[in-house]
């Protein structure tokens, strides 16, 4: 598939309420460059288009399957969220392809006795969920507690936290996370 590289570019920027100049600065290019990139009277190389990017910021992976004439995707079927867990911990994101994400929403599904590993978590930001059913032992900071169903959570991720199914049926959860971990 050929790609009209500087009519994509444009498009992105305008999605971005980027002017040429704005994009420019953040990037550290010329503004000159950004408009010839626009007007396809450069072919930027690979690292001269990653720099741009990087201002809005999007990776060339996005840059590449982004569908400028598409409205961008609201609705999302179960399989068409991405599994970013391992072994019996399903982590289901919610608009993995989605650009300039600020949050995560997650599904999550924790099988009997699954946990998020024995080293305690920390991030940036703050995830809040609610446990659908099953139990959770929640660890944060050093207080512990078992969730059930209709149970929720929120705390600041900054502070050390593991998530353990002390069950034998499945436990799920719905969750959220700001800024984005996934």
């Amino acid at each position: 598939m050929d790609i009209d590289v500087g009519a994509h570019l444009k498009a992105v920027r305008q999605m971005y309420g980027l002017s040429q100049r704005e994009l420019a600065k953040r990037s550290g290019v010329t503004n000159g460059l950004i408009s010839l990139i626009e007007q396809n009277r450069v072919s930027p190389s690979v690292s001269s288009l990653k720099k741009v990017l990087d201002g809005i910021p999007m990776a060339l992976s996005d840059f590449f399957t982004f569908d400028p004439a598409g409205r961008p995707q609201v609705f999302f079927a179960q399989d068409e969220l991405t599994d970013i867990g391992s072994g019996a911990v399903a982590l289901r994101l919610v608009g993995s392809r989605l650009a300039k994400r600020s949050m995560s929403i997650l599904h999550e599904r924790y099988g009997a006795h699954a946990d998020t590993g024995t080293e305690m978590l920390t991030h940036n930001g703050e995830e809040g969920g609610v446990v659908v059913r099953g139990r959770i032992e929640l660890t944060v900071g050093g207080e512990s507690r078992v969730l059930g169903p209709g149970d929720a959570y929120y705390f600041n991720s900054t502070m050390p936290h593991r998530f353990r199914n002390p069950a034998r049926e499945e436990c799920e959860i719905v969750s959220a996370s700001s800024p984005p971990t996934f």
